[in-house]
């Protein structure tokens, strides 16, 4: 359960634009994608506040990188991962503008 999340949600919902919930999003997640958010908002709410420790903790969890499918998580792999993900969300947003 993603609280945050829930709430955005919500506060979408009641102005009547549910649209906005997802407002920065050109497409859905997968379910990779998925799984590794949830991860590190579990990571990061258990007090991990780098790159370090959240990639061992992300090994430690066996989560798979979305792009590369690995799983031996090294600070340099979360880098690159994120920054493959932000660009792909980019360029969907480019394409398919917001709320999809």
């Amino acid at each position: 359960m993603d609280l945050f999340k829930d709430r955005l949600s919500q506060k979408a919902f009641d102005t009547s634009r549910p649209a906005l919930a997802h407002q920065s999003r050109g497409r859905d997640l997968t379910e990779v994608e998925q799984k590794l958010a949830e991860a590190l908002m579990e990571i990061y709410g258990a007090g991990a506040s780098d790159y370090a420790a959240v990639a061992a903790a992300l090994t430690d969890r066996k989560v798979v990188a979305p792009i590369s499918g690995k799983t031996d998580w090294t600070e340099a792999l979360l880098a690159e991962e994120l920054t493959a993900i932000n660009a792909d969300f980019d360029s969907a947003y480019l394409e398919n503008g917001y709320g999809a």
